[in-house]
């Protein structure tokens, strides 16, 4: 039997001698054990099992203090811009929200999926009535956006079907922020609103991914305004660049100096051989890129002018915007006491008459009137409108079509034009067929006359609605059925196409053309040697279109690689460096791809490895043998 013998002022506790000068953890003073309890190693479970050890260790993580704090910032260094620096909070607290509205706003966009899969991608789709559920949780809605951004910057290859409806969701989030912003805007004094501000707004709605906020574009307009002040002091030492200068000299000596600034030193320029890029109504893309159209360059050079104190004016010239300048002390409306200021043609001053050879005819005085920024905003829209109408019917001018048409009926809630367009571009879209029934009662309410064409799209849509409440189940392609053996590839597979050169992924198949007749007669599909009468692919294209390609036109990718297509989380869970693994709503339409998928591969990417492998070693055996022999 085991005993244990202590000496004097020695105790024994389980066999264990414990001197009583020995201190323990418990012992350590507050600050330290806080800062032994902030270590990187250290996880929120460590910190809950150790504040569970005792009542020492439990106060000294309580809630409001220092340790909690630390691990909050740590897991969520984002949200460190919603808190004062040193502000008292209580981090648990916090830290528990956080984490229950990441596992909510997971499990969400995890069923999204599963409940709006489509075979063929619905170009602009934005889910509708779904994104209500994210108001529903009652959390702070930077939580979400935070949880959001982190299943973004998760492994690039992986959980892109996740990706694909966080990033939509988020893209919704931001853009109702953004809306309320406007509204908020145009509800200001109209001699408060700006026009930078205002651009800001529709460059932020149409790009909510995109870093812009208006400070930074502030701050890049005041390092070229400074620069403007130099190119003064050089040019006249003793120009005050004072606001409101009334001396037509000195506002003068101003505008040269912007014009040598701008379009010499910084060369910014009008964007003539791609004029109708929407990227040229971006008021940070104009920054970043030195390029615009009219109304974009008269805007950033408008708050050039008006931070060096002349006064210029919107003017909302047919087919060309311009700026205004009155040479008048006390103000004018006569046309031809105005010098127009063409920003688009480094900012050449031009009289009325001169400006009428810019578009070759002639027109009225109103049009050489000042605008409001209201105005300016739905000169700006409208041309995205147009770009939008322009586009090739894909994703992105869609969503552009969309995105100006919410910004052009927030600033004129009452167009029944545009009212009409938005609800026939979501009646052909396919989406939110409840909010299309809202706008065709709005539409009859302003305009009666409008009642034909209201009344067919109230008929389709009722029906399109009944339509959802008893969905079709999706079919179902097995290849191992008789008429689909002629099948050779499935989906995942990363494809080139032979004629035209393009890389894809396939995401369906048909075992024959299933497209209408005028569409094989425009596709010429009758000059292939096997016609309509072979299996057809749909393909992800690279370039960020969806085609429809004949089997005999496509061959397995040599060097397989991602493609670069916005709808690739729609269909693939991962892209596994030789395919696209199929996510759960593609693999229960073909149930049988994935396995051939895995075997096509491994045949053909195998086969190489193996063959480029043996050709390593064969190399490598002859420089042995070469170096043995000399």
């Amino acid at each position: 039997m085991a005993t244990s013998v202590a000496g004097e002022g020695q105790q024994c506790l389980n066999g264990i001698i414990c001197d009583p000068q020995t201190k323990i953890l418990t012992d350590l003073p507050s600050e330290l054990l806080e800062h032994i309890l902030c270590f990187p190693v250290l996880q929120h479970i460590d910190i809950c099992n150790v504040s569970s050890c005792c009542k020492r260790l439990h106060d000294v993580c309580h809630g409001r203090g220092k340790v909690w704090g630390h691990q909050y910032k740590l897991r969520w260094p984002r949200l460190q811009r919603f808190y004062r620096q040193n502000e008292c909070c209580d981090w648990l607290k916090e830290y528990k929200t956080r984490h229950r509205v990441g596992i909510q706003i997971r499990r969400m966009v995890e069923s999204i999926s599963k409940r709006f899969f489509t075979e063929v991608p619905c170009v602009g789709q934005v889910l509708g009535d779904s994104f209500a559920e994210i108001e529903s949780l009652g959390m702070p809605e930077h939580f979400c956006e935070d949880e959001l951004l982190f299943i973004l910057n998760t492994d690039k290859r992986k959980s892109l079907t996740l990706k694909y409806y966080a990033k939509k969701i988020l893209y919704f989030l931001r853009q109702q922020n953004i809306l309320r912003s406007l509204k908020m805007f145009l509800e200001q004094p109209v001699e408060q609103q700006s026009a930078l501000e205002g651009a800001v707004l529709v460059d932020q709605y149409c790009n909510p991914l995109a870093d812009i906020t208006l400070d930074s574009i502030s701050a890049q307009l005041d390092e070229i305004t400074e620069k403007v002040k130099k190119m003064l002091r050089i040019k006249n030492p003793s120009h005050p660049t004072l606001r409101n200068a009334q001396d037509f000299d000195l506002q003068r000596q101003v505008v040269c100096a912007i014009n040598s600034v701008l379009y010499e030193q910084l060369q910014y320029k009008g964007n003539e051989f791609d004029y109708y890029n929407p990227l040229n109504s971006y008021i940070h893309q104009v920054l970043l890129r030195h390029t615009g159209i009219p109304i974009s360059l008269s805007v950033l050079y408008m708050t050039l002018a008006r931070k060096l104190g002349v006064q210029l004016e919107p003017v909302n010239f047919p087919n060309h915007f311009l700026l205004r300048w009155c040479q008048k002390p006390r103000g004018s409306e006569d046309i031809y006491d105005f010098v127009y200021i063409d920003a688009f043609g480094k900012g050449k001053q031009l009289t009325a008459k001169e400006c009428e050879y810019l578009i070759g005819h002639q027109v009225t005085a109103d049009y050489y009137s000042a605008i409001s920024t209201t105005e300016v905003l739905l000169r700006m829209v409208g041309n995205l409108l147009n770009i939008g109408k322009r586009g090739e019917g894909n994703e992105k001018s869609y969503q552009l079509l969309r995105d100006s048409l919410d910004l052009y009926l927030t600033i004129n809630p009452d167009n029944v034009q545009y009212l009409l367009l938005q609800a026939r571009l979501y009646f052909h879209l396919g989406i939110w067929p409840e909010k299309v029934l809202d706008i065709l009662q709005h539409i009859q309410a302003l305009d009666p006359s409008q009642h034909g064409a209201v009344g067919y799209l109230v008929q389709h849509t009722l029906e399109h609605i009944q339509h959802k409440k008893h969905p079709l189940a999706p079919e179902t392609k097995s290849r191992s059925t008789p008429e689909h053996l002629e099948v050779q590839y499935s989906v995942g597979l990363i494809m080139k196409h032979k004629r035209s050169g393009y890389n894809c992924v396939i995401y369906g198949w048909d075992p024959k053309c299933t497209m209408s007749q005028e569409w094989i007669t425009t596709m010429r599909v009758h000059q292939l040697s096997n016609g309509a009468n072979q299996p057809f692919y749909n393909v992800l294209v690279q370039d960020g279109t969806c085609r429809y390609a004949a089997q005999e036109n496509l061959e397995p990718h040599s060097a397989p690689l991602e493609i670069g297509h916005p709808e690739v989380g729609r269909y693939f869970s991962e892209f596994a460096d030789t395919h696209y693994v199929a996510n759960e709503e593609l693999q229960a339409r073909y149930p049988e791809d994935t396995r051939e998928t895995l075997g096509t591969v491994q045949k053909l990417y195998h086969r190489l490895t193996t063959s480029g492998d043996q050709d390593q070693t064969l190399a490598s055996d002859q420089n042995t043998h070469q170096a043995m022999t000399m």
